[in-house]
């Protein structure tokens, strides 16, 4: 059964290694606006079955438990947490936190694909649309909102209403446009592409779009950013534990060793 040993602590190994990274992961992106914290599940492998529970010895009596011995864990998913972060307050017109349920919708302008973020750190572009992330790089949200020249001001409202003050005229509030938001049945199925960005999948389903706060989506929150759920402190103690048992499992595979080397040398 050495090599059992051996093969087995190894996949404890790589189960291991693969937590750890996620967490180092997550502690990376503690300051990230709006990130989702990911979690490694594990199910174990297939078993051994030297005896089965119910099977009958040669004088026809059943076996209360059976026999059985695991060769290992494996990685199933990693399941991103969706639990909103908490909102910072940052004064600034054009951040945009989303209390509740829901994502942005931009329009990547090199593939024209659509994606999904909870990232509101918008700005305005050379062209006078609204994007999100820098004025340089950012992707312009999906439908396009255009500040025309000479806007003073921009305010966005709750139900996602955008205002703009022109012609220094602080009272006259001009209707521009009006964002929904995206939800989804599934949205753990989302696919995750960088720089705060999801793609929809057939895992995910179809992006349903509603006003906020109506069907239980979310409000937005001007002046505000969401920021990420990662809890430092319980990642570390996390990456502790993880830790140990990486070191049980490299334990686990030297064991399995000397007993192969005992058995090689009684051999001899």
């Amino acid at each position: 059964m050495p090599f059992q040993t051996i093969y087995s602590s190894g996949t404890g190994m790589l189960g291991m290694e693969k937590k750890l990274n996620t967490i180092a992961h997550n502690l990376s992106n503690v300051e990230t606006t709006a990130y989702k914290k990911q979690r490694v599940n594990f199910e174990d492998l297939y078993y051994d079955n030297l005896r089965y529970p119910g099977s009958q010895d040669i004088d026809g009596e059943f076996a209360a438990t059976g026999i059985a011995i695991g060769v290992g864990t494996r990685v199933t998913s990693v399941q991103t947490n969706f639990a909103e972060g908490s909102l910072s307050e940052t004064g600034r017109d054009l951040d945009l936190a989303i209390a509740g349920e829901g994502f942005l919708r931009v329009r990547d302008q090199f593939t024209d694909e659509i994606f999904y973020t909870r990232a509101g750190n918008l700005s305005i572009n050379s062209n006078g649309m609204l994007v999100v992330g820098s004025s340089h790089t950012g992707r312009p949200l999906e439908p396009q909102i255009t500040i025309p020249p000479g806007v003073q001001k921009v305010q966005i409202s709750d139900d996602g209403s955008v205002y703009v003050v022109q012609d220094g005229n602080v009272d006259a509030l001009q209707l521009l446009e009006r964002m929904q938001l995206a939800t989804f049945i599934n949205p753990e199925g989302l696919l995750r592409v960088g720089e705060n960005m999801y793609r929809e999948t057939e895992s995910s389903g179809a992006a349903i779009l509603n006003d906020p706060g109506i069907n239980g989506t979310g409000t937005f929150k001007a002046g505000y950013l969401e920021m990420s759920n990662v809890k430092p402190v319980v990642e570390l103690i996390d990456m502790i534990t993880s830790q140990r048992a990486y070191e049980l499992n490299s334990k686990s595979t030297q064991t399995g060793d000397q007993m192969l080397q005992t058995v090689i040398s009684i051999k001899r």
